[in-house]
C-alpha cells in the first residue's frame, strides 16, 4: 500500500544535489524532452484545428448546411415547403435554388462550371457568397437581366471582367429546323467572387434564379431550398430530423455527406499527426527508464538500510516511482503550458518570425490560406497532457521494480 513515508522519501531524492552529475542531466534532459514534445504536439494539433476550421468556414461560405429536394430533382411548389421548412426547429435561413452545369466560352476560351441560379435577397441567409465579391455585388444580379457571377479562376480562365460578356451553353438541347442545337445564352458578368477555394473559385458561376429556370426550363419548379441551421456540427441530425418531419417525401442531404472525403482526409491526417508527435513525447518518456536504472545502482546502499529499517519491497518500489512521476509531471506541466501559450499566440509569432527571417511561410500567391490559423481545443490539452503522464508513470515501472528486487545483504557487502 502506498504510504506518505514513501512519497516523501521520494520526493527528498528528486530534490537532493545527486552526487551524479550525469544522472541529473539525464534527468533535465527527459524533462525538457517530454516538455518539447507536449509543446509540439499541442501546437501542431491546434494548428491543424486552426486549418480545418478555416477551410470548413470557406467550404461552407458556398455550400448550405443542408438541402432539401424531391427524388426527381425538382422542386414543385416549393414556397410552400420553403414556408414549412422555414419554421423547422434549428433552422435559420432557407434560399431556392437551380442547379445545372454548363460551358461558358468567350472568344477562343472555353471553360466548364456548375451554374447555380440563386435569388439574391434570399441567398445570404444560407451562404457568404456576398461576403467574398471582389468585383460587383450579388445584388447586381436582376430578374431577366441575364447577368452572372463568376469565381474568380472562372474569370481568369475566360479572359473576362466586369461588363464583359460570356455565352453559356447549356447540355439542353433545342429543336430547330436545322436540327438538334445546345442552348446558348449570352450573359453579362456583373460581377466576380473569391472564396480561397480553387474548387468553387474556377468552377462555379451564379445567375439569377428566374434566369437560371428560363435558361434550364424548369418552369415554376426549382432544383431545391439550401438550409442554414443554428449548428453545422448538428446539421446531420437536424437534416434526419427534418426528413422525418416531412414523412420521407423529400431528399434532405447535409454538409457532411457532401464533402465527406475532404474531412475524413483531413481527420486522418490529424490522428497521423498526433501518433507520429507522439512518439516524441514517448521517447522524452522513455529516458526516464535509464536516469532511474542509473539513480538505483548509485542508492543501492540507501534501499539496503531503508530494507534493513522494515521498508517493504513495495514501499521501495513506491519511493522511485514518485522521483520518475515528479519529473515526468513537471515536464508535462511544462509543456501544456508552453503548448498552450504557443498555440495561443501562433497568429503573431509567425508573421514575427517571417519579419525577421525576411521571407514569407505561406505566400498568398501560392497558397489560398497565407495565414497560420490556430484554433486550441481544450480536450486536445487534456488529452496530450494524460498521455505525457500515464507514458511517465509507465516508464517507471520496470526501475522501481528493479528497486524493490535489492537484497540488502549483497548491496551491503561491501560496504
Amino acid at each position: 500500500m502506498f504510504r506518505p513515508l514513501e512519497l516523501f522519501i521520494g520526493l527528498r531524492y528528486t530534490r537532493a544535489r545527486r552526487r551524479n552529475h550525469f544522472i541529473s542531466f539525464i534527468s533535465l534532459i527527459s524533462m525538457l524532452g517530454i516538455a518539447l514534445g507536449v509543446t509540439a504536439l499541442i501546437t501542431v494539433l491546434s494548428v491543424m484545428n486552426g486549418f480545418e476550421q478555416e477551410l470548413r468556414e470557406r467550404i461552407l461560405g458556398m455550400a448550405a448546411h443542408a438541402t432539401l429536394s424531391e427524388f426527381d430533382g425538382r422542386l414543385q411548389d416549393w414556397e410552400q415547403v420553403m414556408a414549412q421548412v422555414a419554421d423547422a426547429p434549428h433552422v435559420q435561413g432557407v434560399a431556392p435554388y437551380v442547379e445545372g452545369e454548363g460551358m461558358f466560352a468567350s472568344g477562343n476560351r472555353v471553360s466548364g462550371a456548375l451554374v447555380r441560379g440563386v435569388e439574391p435577397a434570399l441567398e445570404a441567409r444560407v451562404s457568404r457568397v456576398g461576403q467574398h465579391m471582389i468585383q460587383g455585388e450579388m445584388e447586381d444580379l436582376q430578374a431577366g437581366g441575364y447577368g452572372v457571377v463568376l469565381g474568380r479562376e472562372l474569370a481568369r480562365a475566360l479572359g473576362v471582367g466586369l461588363g464583359d460578356r460570356v455565352t453559356l451553353i447549356t447540355p439542353k438541347a433545342a429543336v430547330t429546323p436545322v436540327g438538334v442545337l445546345p442552348r446558348m445564352r449570352r450573359l453579362t458578368v456583373v460581377g466576380v467572387f473569391e472564396v480561397g477555394m480553387y474548387e468553387y473559385d474556377r468552377g462555379t458561376a451564379f445567375l439569377h434564379l428566374d434566369d437560371a429556370r428560363t435558361i434550364y426550363r424548369m418552369d415554376d419548379a426549382v432544383s431545391g431550398l439550401r438550409l442554414r441551421v443554428d449548428d453545422l456540427m448538428r446539421a446531420p441530425i437536424i437534416a434526419r430530423q427534418l426528413a422525418a418531419d416531412l414523412e420521407g417525401r423529400f431528399w434532405v442531404n447535409d454538409w457532411t455527406r457532401q464533402h465527406a472525403n475532404f474531412f475524413r482526409a483531413v481527420q486522418t491526417e490529424k490522428t497521423v499527426m498526433f501518433i507520429i508527435l507522439s512518439l516524441i513525447v514517448a521517447v522524452a518518456a522513455f529516458n526516464i527508464v535509464s536516469t532511474l536504472v542509473m539513480m538505483v545502482v548509485d542508492k543501492q546502499s540507501d534501499i539496503a538500510i531503508l530494507r534493513t529499517l522494515g521498508l517493504s519491497p513495495p514501499g521501495v518500489m513506491g519511493v522511485f516511482m514518485v522521483q520518475g512521476t515528479v519529473i515526468g509531471l513537471l515536464g508535462t506541466v511544462l509543456g501544456v503550458i508552453g503548448g498552450v501559450t504557443l498555440a495561443l499566440n501562433v497568429e503573431t509569432i509567425v508573421p514575427a518570425i517571417e519579419s525577421l527571417l525576411g521571407r514569407q511561410f505561406l505566400p498568398a500567391d501560392v497558397y489560398y490560406i497565407s495565414d497560420l490559423p490556430s484554433d486550441l481545443d481544450p480536450r486536445d490539452v487534456l488529452q496530450v497532457g494524460l498521455l505525457a503522464f500515464g507514458l511517465t508513470v509507465v516508464a517507471t515501472l520496470y526501475p522501481a521494480w528493479r528497486a524493490s528486487r535489492t537484497q540488502p545483504a549483497q548491496a551491503l557487502r561491501y560496504e
